[in-house]
């Protein structure tokens, strides 16, 4: 009933003192001896004190025995009951229950992410083997197509371990930075040069929109994550022979540099906005690498973000799914570390 467990604590030790003196003086009118009214009267109030505070405590007791069942490896336990509950408990339960779920949702997807991502080295690694052992054994001659074939799982094979090293470093939650003064929108046509030749037959078409001349402040390598992550994920679920367009706009008054990388596909729910920066989901919501992926692009790329004390984000926009990228032009000392 009440939002301060002190105040029904307060309310317990009244309703328990009141019954506690009229149950005396009731006893004592109706003639009964003290040596029995009194005895009577403790159990009757530690009767009620008690059973008031098991219901008060039940929580905690659940809280106990749904950490006992983590430190196991069972993160499916929750903290039943609390729906009406108001107090501190209550909201302690509540709080529980979401950092189960998280520590649940981490759990399956890092299971997830093993199982694929060991599907996903087999591949390229079986397909070495045996074009190697064909060349080896003189099935295959090294012609400039078969190198070229190796080549390009090898080029699989070096992105997969580079997400699992960037991986490491979200998990570690931190990362030196560079610090470098660049032209922004040349380091954007450096960033989308690659990915427009590894569109391929797609049709896709990069178009930006960038003043010349913006200077900004950050770590290269870091913020090309950023961008790879963020343009190639436009790309991903943009269809074919559509446009990605890239917006930037300086705000020097703000310290600022904001950029929106939107394709003009379907919209992201609001619910689900948040979710797909999460590590180990995917776009679609779903966890998994069922199209190559690691699901660990937006994760890196909110983290890259974050390094420089910007942020990313889902906004609202008619045409499409909108990424907005909000970036300092100057870094503050204490960010760099």
């Amino acid at each position: 009933m009440f939002r301060s467990i002190k105040m029904e604590l307060s309310v317990l030790i009244v309703i328990a003192t009141a019954i506690a003196f009229a149950l005396a003086w009731h006893f004592l009118k109706w003639g009964w001896s003290g040596w029995i009214a009194m005895p009577l009267t403790l159990a009757v109030a530690l009767g009620i004190t008690y059973g008031f505070a098991h219901g008060l405590t039940a929580p905690l007791r659940q809280m106990r025995k749904a950490a006992d069942a983590m430190a196991d490896g069972d993160y499916s336990i929750r903290v039943d009951h609390i729906e009406d509950s108001r107090d501190e408990i209550g909201q302690l339960a509540r709080a529980f229950n979401a950092m189960a779920a998280e520590l649940e949702h981490a759990d399956q997807m890092r299971r997830d992410m093993i199982a694929n991502v060991s599907h996903e080295l087999r591949t390229p690694v079986s397909a070495l083997q045996a074009q190697v052992e064909n060349m080896a054994d003189g099935v295959v001659e090294p012609t400039p197509a078969n190198l070229e074939s190796i080549l390009n799982q090898t080029h699989r094979l070096a992105d997969l371990i580079a997400f699992l090293l960037d991986m490491s470093r979200v998990e570690a939650g931190a990362a030196s930075l560079e610090i470098e003064t660049f032209d922004f929108a040349q380091f954007l046509d450096e960033t989308i040069e690659p990915l427009e030749l590894a569109d391929g037959g797609h049709g896709h078409d990069i178009h930006l929109q960038a003043p010349t001349g913006i200077m900004v402040e950050g770590d290269p390598n870091r913020l090309r994550q950023l961008f790879t992550n963020i343009i190639g994920n436009a790309l991903k679920h943009s269809a074919d022979n559509t446009t990605v367009l890239i917006e930037v706009t300086a705000k020097e008054q703000h310290n600022q540099i904001i950029t929106h990388v939107i394709n003009f596909g379907s919209q992201i729910p609001r619910g689900a906005r948040n979710d797909i920066f999460r590590r180990y989901v995917k776009g679609t919501g779903k966890p998994g690498t069922g199209s190559g992926g690691t699901g660990l692009g937006l994760s890196i790329a909110r983290w890259a973000a974050g390094l420089h004390g910007g942020s990313i984000q889902v906004v609202d926009d008619p045409r499409g799914t909108n990424f907005e990228v909000v970036l300092p032009m100057h870094i503050d000392d204490s960010i760099v570390k």
